[in-house]
């Protein structure tokens, strides 16, 4: 009975855990997957001297960002670095390292969730009962993680706002794929604390280390009613 509620929970690890790496591995490597995405709404044939970029990425070990002439460009920084805001009218605010830094939860809430989903594995009480601590474990840093990135948007949503000046040099700021896929996978991580506390008990409730009601026996037994 507890394998019914195990395979879920070992399933829901696996999603979570591959979701919460494609997140971790972030840009600049891979591209598509950023925290927070900035847009300078620059009309095109705009001509400036100012180093401002058409779009902007920020990811968890760097930022890529899109010049005037579509040209892509991605620093490397690592994790905790700052990151200067620039409108049209020359306007600038820096979005401090303190605000990038706690981005590198996500790579341990990964290690957390991957423990959990080779600790599932097993159908031991023992081991079922550190699949469950681990997958508490995993929930409550993907959920810190998550935290970090809410974090980051708004502060840098609030900057943005803070420097424009009128519609034109408005930045527009907005959550990115890597924000939703630390959401999704703190859900999966949840579902699964869930399943595997379930089927940690059913298998616990099985165990022959726990007493178990058997039928009497001996010479009393034939004067029971059947």
């Amino acid at each position: 009975m507890s394998r019914k509620f195990l395979v879920p929970g070992t399933i829901f690890l696996l999603i979570a855990f591959v979701l919460s790496f494609l997140a971790s591995i972030s840009v600049p490597t891979l591209h598509a997957i950023d925290i927070v995405r900035i847009n300078s709404n620059i009309p095109d044939g705009i001509k400036t001297d100012l180093p401002i970029a058409k779009d902007t990425r920020l990811g968890i070990w760097g930022f890529c960002q899109t010049d005037l002439n579509d040209d892509e460009h991605c620093s490397h920084t690592g994790h905790g670095y700052n990151f200067p805001l620039l409108n049209l009218a020359g306007n600038i605010a820096v979005i401090g390292s303190s605000w990038t830094r706690g981005l590198a939860v996500h790579p341990v809430a990964t290690a957390a969730i991957f423990a959990a989903f080779c600790l599932s594995f097993s159908s031991h009480v023992t081991a079922l009962l550190a699949a469950m601590i681990t997958s508490i474990l995993a929930a409550f840093l993907t959920l810190l993680a998550f935290i970090i990135d809410i974090a980051l948007y708004a502060y840098v949503h609030h900057q943005a706002k803070k420097i424009s000046d009128g519609a034109d040099n408005a930045l527009d700021v907005d959550t990115a794929p890597g924000f939703w896929l630390s959401f999704v996978s703190l859900l999966f991580t949840l579902f699964a604390g869930c399943t595997v506390f379930v089927g940690r008990r059913k298998a616990a409730d099985s165990s022959p280390s726990y007493p178990m009601m058997t039928n009497p026996s001996g010479f009393f037994s034939r004067f029971r009613k059947n």
